[in-house]
């Protein structure tokens, strides 16, 4: 674990502002939710949750289906970074922070499709572009996304393969509501 030096009180009604500084470094945003940890020694350990994270293997195993059914590569993420990966090799994207531009289309709600859109990469240091990328909305919150990636044409992907990018978000967005 690694020592800030920044040192808070708890107000009286329990409370602990995390500093800007490292809620900016670590991404934490206004109503992220945060899993408490504690140990034998006392510490108190804030851990960012994420929904998706929380389906294991399932995210994998629907990565899996998702890239033999269209073709390509596919990818989920949660809010901040790739958590699956099929059709590349994993250790290029997986645990890696997806791109600023990729989380403003998340925020935003919108779908993205490569053609109709400028070039979308899903994080630092990837070769392909995104194909197809729609969001994960689960009990109204955007909890991530799942997208395609393009092929080694980085040709537009059919609307079958948009549709079937589509349904993935809708049904892991139906699971966390659940």
């Amino acid at each position: 674990m690694k020592a800030t030096g920044i040192v808070r009180r708890i107000d009286d009604l329990g409370r602990v502002v995390i500093p800007k500084e490292i809620r900016r470094t670590m991404r934490i945003r206004e109503g992220d939710p945060l899993e408490i940890y504690t140990d034998a020694d006392g510490e108190v350990i804030f851990k960012k949750y994420s929904p998706i994270g929380e389906l294991g293997p399932y995210t994998q195993q629907y990565a899996d289906v998702l890239a033999r059914t269209t073709g390509l590569p596919a990818l989920l993420c949660d809010r901040d970074r790739i958590i699956a990966a099929a059709g590349v090799p994993k250790k290029e994207v997986l645990e890696r922070p997806i791109t600023p531009e990729l989380e403003a289309l998340m925020e935003a709600r919108a779908a993205h499709t490569a053609g109709e859109n400028a070039a979308l990469f899903p994080c630092d240091g990837s070769a392909r572009q995104v194909a197809a990328m729609y969001p994960i909305i689960g009990g109204g919150d955007v909890m991530g996304a799942v997208m395609v990636l393009c092929g080694e044409e980085e040709t537009a992907p059919t609307p079958t393969q948009q549709k079937l990018v589509q349904v993935a978000a809708g049904f892991l967005g139906k699971q966390m509501e659940e």
